[in-house]
């Protein structure tokens, strides 16, 4: 049996979740921006669907991206260059977390992220631990992801993509921006396809609850709007 938690009980440690399913640490809780935190520091999110408790959960192995080692394929450059689009940072980040809700998904049926998750994540971006980042094509919101931010560390939590192509320009950005920022890990939770080609790769769970202990306890990130910028084609191939 898994752990329940009341408003009060702390986290079990990551080393208790389960194997199968992959991860599942502990149940209950609330969605308050202090347990967030608690969570994320430790390396734990909560994922559950609609009609069940709140469900907390800690991966292994965890997939990750360094920002210091990604570097965009050629395909990404020349779209980078050549693609008038404007990356805008938390201008529309509930518009972001509703788009991220309502955006089918293969392979699931319904959305994880309820309206008691909405108003957790609001909460805390309402308290600058939470942003979006998005990309606008034509005046139109094209593509958005919104994360959580606690010292030098990033953790993903999700994206929509309503345009080819597009969320890979707003995820190098986003990269390029981070490693400028000294961040040291973007978590990525757990692998898929799509995370693979923007170069999130896995690491041991014991791997990525050091790099918590070393970067989520840091300074804080700064700066956020440096990464909104408008970039117009330089040229016509």
């Amino acid at each position: 049996m898994i752990p329940w938690l009341d408003d009060c009980t702390p986290f079990p440690p990551v080393s208790r979740a389960l194997t199968e399913p992959n991860g599942l640490l502990a149940a209950g809780g609330d969605l308050s921006p202090a347990r967030l935190i608690e969570a994320y520091r430790r390396g734990i999110f909560p994922w559950y669907s609609e009609h069940q408790p709140i469900l907390w959960w800690s991966p292994d192995p965890r997939m990750v991206v360094i920002p210091g080692e990604f570097s965009p394929r050629r395909s990404l450059v020349k779209v980078l260059r050549n693609r008038a689009y404007e990356i805008r940072c938390d201008t529309a980040f509930e518009q972001v977390v509703r788009a991220c809700a309502a955006t089918p998904r293969k392979g699931q049926d319904g959305t994880w992220i309820t309206d008691d998750v909405m108003r957790g994540y609001c909460a805390l971006h309402a308290a600058g631990h939470a942003h979006s980042v998005e990309t606008w094509i034509d005046g139109r919101l094209a593509v958005g992801l919104y994360a959580i931010n606690l010292g030098r560390a990033f953790y993903g939590e999700s994206m929509f993509s309503h345009a080819p192509e597009a969320s890979k320009i707003a995820f190098a950005h986003l990269a390029g921006f981070l490693h400028e920022a000294g961040c040291g890990i973007i978590d990525c939770q757990m692998k898929t396809s799509h995370l693979a080609t923007l170069g999130a790769r896995e690491i041991p769970r014991s791997h990525f609850s050091a790099l918590l202990a070393e970067f989520a306890h840091a300074s804080p990130i700064t700066g956020w709007a440096a990464l909104s910028r408008r970039w117009h084609p330089v040229s016509a191939a």
